[in-house]
C-alpha cells in the first residue's frame, strides 16, 4: 500500500482490510506492507492503523481481532521521487497487489519506480481515481502501466462501483421485467444523478487544486453511475460482458458542450449556526483559485434506447446535505380523466435509487386521497437495506479489495472506459465556463437551473426512503 500514511489509507483502506481479516476473507498468508516516505517503524504504522480502524471501521474494533490483523502489518520507508528500491528489498513473496493510494501527480513516477526496482514480475496494480488529468495524460498513464504490467493485472478503482446499491441496480433492472420494459425513452422523461457532499475540501485543498469537481467526481463516479443506469443487458455477469456494455454507453454519449455546463465554487458563511471557510481560504488553495467545487451538466446519449432523454448530472461540496442518488423521472400521465374533478396537475412517477448515506430504492406514484372528492396525492413505496436485510452492507472498499485480491475485474474500470470518459469531457476542460460562487449550505449556483429547463432539478429532500413525499 503506497501512500499508507495518507487520509485514504486511514479512513478506508486499512479499516476495509481489517474487516476482511475479521470475516476471514484475506489470503491466509501474506503481509500488508505500508509504504510512504515518512521514516516510521513497524509499531508506529500499527498504531496508525489501529487509530484508523477504531475511528472508521463499520464494525468497530475488537482487540483480539486487531492483534491478529496487526501481525500482518509491516512498514517500509520508500516512495520519495518514485524510489521503491527499499520495498523490493523488504518483500519476501513472489506475488503482490500494489495499491497506489496517492494523488494523481504521483502516479507516473511510482509506476516507473516499480519497473526500476524490479517489481514488475508478479505484481498487480490498483490505481486510484482520477486516472490522469485529461485525455492526453490518461493515455500516457495507460502506456506507462502497460510497460510494467499487462491490462489483466491493472485494477483502476472507483469505489462507487463497490457500493451495494450500484451493483443491485443491475439486478433491479435486468431481474424485474416490470421495470426493464419502461427503462427507455418511451416512458422516461429525464434522468438525474446527484453526488452531493456537505463537507468542504477540508485538509485536501492542495489535492483539489490539482483536480476540481469535474476531474474528481464527474469523470469517474458520475460517469460510472451513468453507465450502470443506462447500459444494455450484458450476456452474462462476466467481467468483460459487463464492461463491454458500459463502454457502449460512453461511445454513444455526445461530447459535452461547455454551454451545457455550470461550474461553481463555495463561499464562506454560516451553516447550521456554524461558521465555515470558503474554498479560497482553505489550506493549500490559491486565493484567486478558479477551481470548481461544483459542476452540473446536461448530457445526451445518442442511442435507440435513450435518444432525446436529457441526462442531468451534478456534484458539489458544501451543499445542503450529503446525498448520492439517481432519479428516474417518468413521463406525465394524461389529464383528461381528472380535469372534470378540477385536477390540473398530476405529479410524475419517480424512481429514486439512493446510494448514500442510506442505501435503497423508492418509487413514487399518485393515489387518491380518502374522501368523497377526487383529490390526488403523491405517495411512496420504499425499500431500504437496513429494513429489509436487517444489516448494513459491507463498505465499498471491502468488496473491491476482495475482488482485486481474487483477480476479479467486474467492478473495475477498463482502459477504454477511462480514455473515452476523458474524451467526452475534454471540450469542457479545454474551454471551462466561468466559476460562479454559491453559498455554503445551498444546492449550488442559481444558474444550474437553466440547464434543466424546461424541467427542473429534484433536490434530495423531495423523496425519502423512510416515507412518501411530493416530488
Amino acid at each position: 500500500m503506497i501512500g499508507a500514511t495518507g487520509d485514504l489509507a486511514a479512513r478506508k483502506l486499512i479499516p476495509a482490510l481489517y474487516n476482511l481479516s475479521v470475516d476471514g476473507l484475506l489470503p491466509r498468508g501474506g503481509d500488508i506492507v505500508g509504504v510512504a516516505p515518512s521514516p516510521w517503524a513497524d509499531d508506529v504504522f500499527r498504531d496508525h492503523a489501529k487509530a484508523g480502524v477504531t475511528q472508521f471501521s463499520r464494525t468497530g474494533i475488537s482487540e483480539p481481532a486487531f492483534r491478529d490483523f496487526a501481525k500482518r502489518l509491516r512498514y517500509v520507508s520508500a516512495g520519495a521521487n518514485g524510489d521503491l528500491g527499499p520495498l523490493r528489498s523488504a518483500l519476501t513473496r513472489d506475488h503482490r497487489l500494489v495499491y497506489l493510494a496517492v494523488r494523481p501527480s504521483s502516479l507516473y513516477p511510482l509506476i516507473k519506480g516499480l519497473a526500476t526496482a524490479g517489481l514488475a514480475e508478479g505484481t498487480s496494480i490498483v490505481a486510484e481515481k482520477p486516472f490522469g488529468h485529461n485525455l492526453v495524460s490518461a493515455r500516457a498513464l495507460n502506456v506507462a502501466l502497460h510497460k510494467v504490467v499487462p491490462e489483466e493485472r491493472i485494477f483502476r478503482i472507483d469505489h462507487y462501483l463497490g457500493k451495494e446499491t450500484v451493483q443491485n441496480l443491475l439486478v433491479f433492472r435486468f431481474g424485474n421485467s416490470l421495470f426493464e420494459r419502461v427503462w427507455n425513452r418511451d416512458a422516461i422523461a429525464q434522468v438525474e444523478i446527484t453526488v452531493a457532499e456537505s463537507l468542504g475540501v477540508e485538509h485536501r485543498g492542495a489535492f483539489y487544486e490539482e483536480t476540481g469537481a469535474i476531474r474528481d467526481i464527474v469523470q469517474n463516479h458520475l460517469m460510472q453511475l451513468l453507465m450502470v443506469a443506462t447500459m444494455e443487458p450484458p450476456t452474462s455477469f462476466d467481467a468483460e460482458a459487463i464492461r463491454n456494455e458500459k463502454i457502449q454507453v460512453l461511445r454513444a454519449l455526445n461530447p459535452v458542450n461547455p454551454k451545457d455546463v455550470v461550474r461553481g465554487q463555495y463561499s464562506g458563511g454560516t451553516v447550521d449556526g456554524m461558521q465555515v471557510t470558503g474554498y479560497r481560504h482553505e489550506t493549500g488553495v490559491a486565493r484567486d483559485s478558479d477551481t470548481e467545487t461544483y459542476a452540473a451538466m446536461r448530457l445526451n446519449i445518442d442511442s435507440w434506447r435513450w435518444s432525446g432523454v436529457p441526462f442531468l448530472i451534478r456534484t458539489g461540496k458544501r451543499l445542503k446535505a450529503r446525498d448520492t442518488r439517481i432519479v428516474i423521472v417518468f413521463r406525465d400521465a394524461p389529464l383528461q380523466l381528472f380535469r372534470q374533478y378540477g385536477v390540473q396537475h398530476v405529479d410524475n412517477n419517480q424512481l429514486v435509487v439512493h446510494i448514500q448515506p442510506d442505501e435503497g430504492i423508492a418509487l413514487s406514484f399518485v393515489a387518491k386521497r380518502p374522501g368523497p372528492d377526487v383529490m390526488t396525492q403523491t405517495v411512496g413505496m420504499n425499500f431500504s437495506y437496513g429494513t429489509s436485510f436487517k444489516s448494513s452492507p459491507p463498505e465499498a472498499y471491502e468488496r473491491l479489495l476482495h475482488d482485486a485480491l481474487n483477480a476479479d475485474h467486474t467492478l473495475f474500470i477498463r482502459e477504454d472506459e477511462v480514455e473515452r470518459g476523458w474524451e467526452v469531457l475534454q471540450p469542457v476542460l479545454d474551454n471551462p465556463p466561468h466559476v460562479a460562487m454559491y453559498k455554503s449550505g445551498s444546492w449550488g449556483p442559481e444558474g444550474a437551473g437553466r440547464i434543466a429547463k424546461p424541467r427542473h432539478w429534484h433536490d434530495p429532500v423531495d423523496l425519502h426512503l423512510t416515507g412518501g413525499g411530493g416530488a
